[in-house]
């Protein structure tokens, strides 16, 4: 059996075991809910910074895990939201899943990036100006937050807010508190408070489990998969590399063991707009 003790602990607050139970289920691991403190980590709402970049923050979150928990196997995610940096007017979502697996002596991490967020924020004066963002976040199913909209350390933050009046309470206390007179409207990106990040969670779980369905070729450690990419896809005109991706790199974070496959969707030729020379 690849994993003697198949229990995963899982290091959150907010309800993410649920989403990944039935993924880790198909490779017969069990997710165990561990209550640390990852706010400590960083906030969406913004009253504690991330000090770390994504992937360390999570890995430190799964181990955090591991090591309360006293388990060999840990699971954490961590999210980031904000305008697409392409076209600004969409919302933009990055959600990153570590694996840390001390049973066999590796870390994956799975990556997912997607437009199917529901994030959005504005400042406003009056609750009344609520309405559109609301809208557009699929309010109440998915909460928001509330915060003053110049916030120094120690304001308070009202978050998880369901109901209108609610909303609109905070709202005025915010924007009471705020030097300018405005209150921030977010939507609350927290996973038990937005199915939305919730289903994307849920996709990475069963992303992992392929992945763990998988053994190196080479030493059987399950795990085998994406681990980075190359560049130079061909320009379908002129020949020329560019910097899209041509080939993907499989491997085993334990034997070391490498391959270089083609793209899996199958694109042998970039688009002549992406091209140095077709294109300068």
């Amino acid at each position: 059996m690849p994993y003697p003790d198949p229990r995963v602990a899982i290091a959150t607050l907010h309800g993410k075991a649920e989403a990944l139970r039935p993924a880790l289920a198909r490779v017969g691991l069990v997710p165990v809910t561990v209550a640390v403190d990852t706010d400590a980590f960083g906030t969406f709402s913004g009253e504690i910074e991330r000090r770390a970049d994504p992937r360390e923050t999570a890995i430190a979150k799964a181990r955090l895990g591991m090591t309360t928990s006293g388990l060999p196997l840990g699971l954490a995610t961590e999210g980031s939201f904000g305008p697409d940096p392409l076209l600004g007017f969409l919302p933009a979502h990055h959600e990153l899943l570590a694996f840390v697996d001390d049973t066999h002596g590796q870390v994956l991490v799975l990556e997912q990036t997607g437009r199917d967020s529901n994030w959005q924020s504005k400042t406003l004066r009056h609750a009344d100006e609520a309405w559109p963002l609301l809208q557009a976040s699929g309010f109440p199913e998915h909460a928001v937050l509330v915060r003053p909209n110049l916030f120094q350390p120690g304001m308070p933050v009202a978050k998880g807010l369901r109901d209108p009046a609610a909303v609109a309470a905070a709202i005025a206390h915010a924007a009471a508190l705020s030097a300018d007179g405005l209150a921030r409207l977010d939507t609350d990106m927290r996973a038990h408070m937005n199915p939305t990040r919730m289903r994307r969670i849920a996709a990475l779980g069963e992303a992992l489990a392929q992945r763990l369905a998988t053994p190196c070729p080479a030493c059987g450690t399950p795990g085998f998969g994406l681990t980075g990419t190359e560049p130079g896809l061909p320009c379908e005109l002129c020949g020329e590399a560019t910097d899209l991706v041509r080939d993907e790199i499989h491997g085993c974070g334990v034997c070391g063991v490498r391959e270089t496959r083609p793209r899996a969707d199958g694109r042998t030729a970039a688009d002549a707009g992406h091209c140095p020379e077709c294109n300068p």
